[in-house]
Order: C-alpha cells, then sequence, then structure tokens
C-alpha cells in the first residue's frame, strides 16, 4: 500500500488528530512521523519543528471550534442559543480532547494575524451575549463566566473529576440553565 503523501495540511490534520488520541501534551515529531511511516527529519520539509507544528494545530482547532460555535448559536437567541453553543463546546471539548487542548496553546502574534480564527469565536461569544443586552464592561465578564464554567466543567468531565451517582448531562444543563438565569438577571448582580 502506498504511503499517503505528506503535505503541510494532511501533517497538521494527522498531528490534531494524534493529538485527539494520546493528548496534546503528548504530541512529538516522531510519533506524527510514524503515522506517515518516515523518519522525523522528513516532516522538516513541511514544518519548522515541534513548536511550528503546535501552532499549526493550535490554528486548525481554533478555527474548527469557530466554525462550529458559530453554527451552533446561527439564528438562535438567549437560552436556545447559550445551550446550543453550550452543548457544542462540551461536544468538542470532550470529544476532541487533543484539539481543545491546542486551543489553549500559545500561539505567536504574527501567527495569530494571520487568522480571523481566534477573533471568530470572541465574536460569537459576544454574539451569543447580545441576547442578554450586555454592554461593556459587563459582556467582557459574562464572557469570562461563560468560558470558566463551560471550561471547568468540560475539563473534569474528560478527567474524570466527577464521581457523585448524578447524571453527568443533569448537572450540565443545571449549570447551563443557571448561566441563562445569571445572564438574564446580570443587572441585579
Amino acid at each position: 500500500m502506498p504511503r499517503e503523501r505528506i503535505t503541510p495540511d494532511a501533517l497538521v490534520s494527522a498531528a490534531a488528530d494524534l493529538a485527539d488520541e494520546i493528548g496534546f501534551e503528548h504530541l512529538t515529531l516522531a510519533a506524527v512521523a510514524k503515522r506517515f511511516g518516515v523518519r522525523d527529519a522528513s516532516l522538516y520539509t513541511h514544518i519548522r519543528g515541534l513548536a511550528d507544528l503546535q501552532e499549526r494545530v493550535a490554528m486548525l482547532a481554533l478555527g474548527e471550534w469557530a466554525d462550529a460555535l458559530g453554527a451552533a448559536i446561527a439564528g438562535r437567541s438567549g437560552q436556545e442559543a447559550l445551550r446550543a453553543f453550550a452543548d457544542a463546546y462540551r461536544t468538542l471539548a470532550t470529544g476532541h480532547p487533543g484539539r481543545y487542548a491546542a486551543t489553549r496553546f500559545p500561539v505567536s502574534p504574527e501567527r495569530l494575524a494571520g487568522s480571523d480564527s481566534a477573533a471568530r469565536i470572541i465574536g460569537v461569544c459576544y454574539a451569543l451575549l447580545r441576547g442578554y443586552a450586555l454592554s461593556e464592561p459587563e459582556a467582557t465578564d459574562a464572557v469570562r463566566l461563560l468560558r470558566s464554567t463551560l471550561h471547568g466543567f468540560s475539563d473534569l468531565e474528560a478527567t474524570g473529576g466527577f464521581t457523585a451517582d448524578r447524571s453527568l448531562d443533569a448537572s450540565w444543563w443545571r449549570a447551563v440553565d443557571a448561566l441563562h438565569h445569571t445572564l438574564t438577571h446580570w443587572s441585579e448582580i
């Protein structure tokens, strides 16, 4: 069987898939090279090294997240948008843990400037909050609360941090509904 042709896009896609399998923190050039059946040195034709590959995986993941979160809230507002956003967030975080970890990898300002992915994610968050009529600085505080809540729950779920008998789904939706209540009554806080 012929080997898959290595291109920068194929390399990054394979690295992202591998990160989902073994963890972003365990991603190595050797592991990616093995995936293609080549030596590590063969990868340097397409990337500058591990940090470059990690940044590229991060940018891929950010783009995928921006697309998925944007699609989730399209045509929705208020609680319906929040629930769709939260569902997409949790699905991505727990279903693609390596990619999720990559979204938190520090990417160089130069590479970030060449993409609108991070800005699109921020835009989706603010679009979601328009349904709650929040203005600055409350909107920034609300985005931080939203991300902290969804990240914390997803991270604990992915690492087996919840051991009570209660359904994770029931707790998740209760937390999302609590966020909706908080956002709805933000000015009273």
